[in-house]
């Protein structure tokens, strides 16, 4: 213990900033686990969307979107997300919604809206369409 005591007092910014990654690494941790959102994998995508109907939105752009997409998933914008013009999705509050986006971290903040709004089953893809694509899953490319 007297060691630990003389290495902070010897090294203080690094034992500030070791103090530091470690309440960031916790809450992160912490806020993940209390968030109304979880994340999927692509296998647990594939088994909501067969087993339990699952909707799927995409929020990338229109283009990425018809360059590959999930079969079956929506292209919405965040802004209609935000401004409650979900055509239709308001009806189907207590059904799995999954928001997919390039990487998964914009579908985040999408998934958030979506919880506040009173939608119950809110899931982002982990990874977003790169771990799609990366699992060598299919896409769907749309016709121009």
């Amino acid at each position: 213990m007297d060691q630990m005591i003389e290495f902070i007092g010897n090294h203080l910014l690094l034992s500030m900033i070791w103090l530091v990654l470690v309440v960031l690494i916790i809450g992160g941790w912490l806020k993940s686990k209390l968030s109304p959102v979880k994340a999927v994998s692509p296998t647990e995508l594939t088994l909501k969307v067969n087993r339990e109907n699952a909707v799927l939105l995409d929020i990338r752009s229109e283009d990425d979107f018809r360059k590959g997409h999930i079969t079956d998933a929506r292209n919405v914008k965040q802004e209609q997300i935000a401004n409650l013009q979900l055509s239709g999705l308001e009806k189907q509050k207590d059904t799995p919604i999954i928001v997919v986006c390039q990487m998964g971290v914009s579908a985040q903040k999408a998934a958030a809206t979506l919880s506040k709004q009173g939608f119950t089953q809110v899931s982002v893809l982990q990874g977003g369409m790169n771990a799609w694509t990366g699992a060598s899953l299919p896409v769907v490319k749309a016709k121009r």
